[in-house]
């Protein structure tokens, strides 16, 4: 049994067919082709596949793709505008908060939704909303540097 979902991602309306049991994260990969949202673990503990979901950071290996319908779904993909990085990419770039990459695009959208909560984080309060998100290559010295930098650019 397949249904159809609607939603909005990166601002385009897209329609298509699933099984229920569809994640949100295979849904974005493989029907859309959106492939900068990564599965790291299949158990909602790395943060790898991080989105926004009606502005809110979600884990989308924990969320169904029916879910997701008739929501607004922003990626990794959708955060540049006009060929510019979005503020906390170009501070993730100028400031070495990655290495591998894998985790990154998790980790810059659940950067974005932390400085939504607390417009000027402190170090604590980066540290622990990110205890979600898992990095393997990094000590999270630079990650963090990066939010705050980040933060400051999205302040103005």
């Amino acid at each position: 049994m397949r249904t159809t979902v609607s939603m909005t991602v990166n601002g385009r309306s897209v329609s298509d067919e699933v099984e229920p049991r569809t994640l949100l994260v295979q849904f974005l990969r493989d029907n859309l082709r959106l492939t900068g949202t990564h599965v790291g673990c299949d158990t909602s503990q790395c943060g790898a596949c991080v989105v926004h979901v009606d502005g809110k950071s979600v884990k989308a290996c924990s969320m169904l793709a029916v879910q997701a319908d008739g929501r607004e779904v922003l990626t990794i993909e959708g955060l540049a505008e006009d060929g510019e990085l979005h503020p906390m990419q170009a501070a993730f770039k100028e400031h070495h908060g990655l290495q591998c990459g894998f985790c990154t695009p998790g980790m810059v959208m659940s950067a974005i939704d932390i400085v939504k909560q607390h417009p000027d984080p402190t170090e604590a309060e980066i540290r622990e909303s990110l205890e979600g998100n898992l990095c393997r290559c990094t000590g999270y010295h630079n990650i963090v540097k990066s939010i705050v930098a980040g933060a400051k650019t999205m302040r103005g």
